[in-house]
């Protein structure tokens, strides 16, 4: 059983920053991949950000270039760098494992971007 817990969220401004953490209780250099999706009110949850065990990352078309996704293995955490925010990245952020033949979920964590 993989346990993820996020953190960082919080209330920005549009333009602004946020950072999130997901800790990781599995060795994440284990982990064949991991993610952040998010989901908006009414809406269906998305993938934001994913990067496999090797490093290679995809993104989600409203986020390129504006959003990192991130692994530190000695951490075990995963971090997704979100810059120049807009009301519509409004949403909870989840993290996400896949391991062997399972997925996990973590509880997420809630942004909010202002206009």
């Amino acid at each position: 059983q993989v346990q993820l817990v996020e953190s960082g969220g919080g209330l920005v401004q549009a333009g602004g920053s946020l950072r999130l953490s997901c800790g990781v209780s599995e060795s994440i250099s284990n982990i064949n991949a991991m993610g952040w999706y998010r989901q908006a009110p009414g809406k269906q949850r998305e993938l934001v950000a994913r990067v496999t065990y090797d490093g290679i990352t995809n993104y989600g078309d409203s986020v390129k270039g504006r959003f990192t996704i991130s692994r530190d293995n000695a951490k075990n955490t995963v971090y997704l760098q979100m810059n120049s925010l807009k009301p519509e990245d409004t949403g909870r952020y989840y993290c996400h494992a896949a391991y062997l033949i399972s997925e996990y979920w973590g509880q997420g964590t809630q942004v909010f971007v202002s206009s």
